[in-house]
């Protein structure tokens, strides 16, 4: 999408206050609101300009985006946290902004997603990341995860092919899924069993009314 995209002006006002309105969502992120609000404007006001989402998105950027990618923190363990093929950041910034004193490593081959992603970070204050840029299999050398996190990005058993090697000895997987994840994870069940891993679904609930979100665990067996 090129520069000259234009953002209709109702459209960029409604991105900055879909679920602001209620009280609850400043409540819902607690000491990290203020970090997480910085980047969930910077994303409406830069977002369609720079191609990382749809204009159409804009009116729901805290619904669809920020506390979807939210949902998945309560999953995330301990240690260093990778979050492969980061994009706009999410949910990668999402997660490092809520979790302030945990590395967060943002792994994304783009180059124009990699100048966001640091750029978003220091706009916003998120002062506990790390960008690289490449694939997952391209950064083995340079990073050992705890929790691997990733939203929209491939099917669960490619996944799994492209990661493990970065996961350490008892890494875990906490990825961001649809409606069909079940399936999903039925359909990787051979890739899983010989990579030794264990996989779950979970309802990720975050405000009262919104759907739950889908996330998929992945653990060592």
């Amino acid at each position: 999408m090129s520069d000259e995209t234009e953002v209709p002006p109702e459209l960029r006002t409604l991105a900055n206050d879909p679920l602001n309105a209620d009280p609850s969502i400043e409540e819902y992120f607690g000491d990290s609101y203020a970090r997480v609000r910085a980047f969930a404007e910077l994303l409406a006001d830069q977002g369609v300009l720079r191609g990382l989402i749809g204009p159409r998105e804009l009116t729901r950027v805290w619904e669809r985006h920020i506390l979807n990618s939210a949902a998945v923190v309560p999953f995330l363990g301990k240690g260093t946290i990778v979050d492969i093929g980061s994009g706009a950041g999410l949910p990668g910034l999402v997660i490092a902004a809520m979790l302030p004193d945990r590395p967060v490593v943002l792994v994304e081959p783009m180059e124009r997603r990699t100048t966001w992603l640091f750029h978003a970070a220091e706009q916003c204050g998120i002062d506990n990341v790390t960008v690289l840029r490449g694939r997952a299999e391209e950064v083995r050398e340079s990073v050992e995860a705890d929790v691997i996190t990733a939203r929209a990005v491939a099917s669960i058993d490619k996944l799994v092919k492209w990661c493990l090697p970065l996961l350490s000895p008892t890494g875990s997987m906490a990825l961001l899924k649809g409606r069909s994840a079940p399936d999903e994870l039925d359909r990787g069940k051979y890739v899983l069993r010989r990579a030794g891993l264990t996989g779950a679904v979970h309802e990720a609930p975050t405000l009262a009314g919104l759907e739950p979100t889908t996330v998929v665990t992945l653990s060592r067996s």
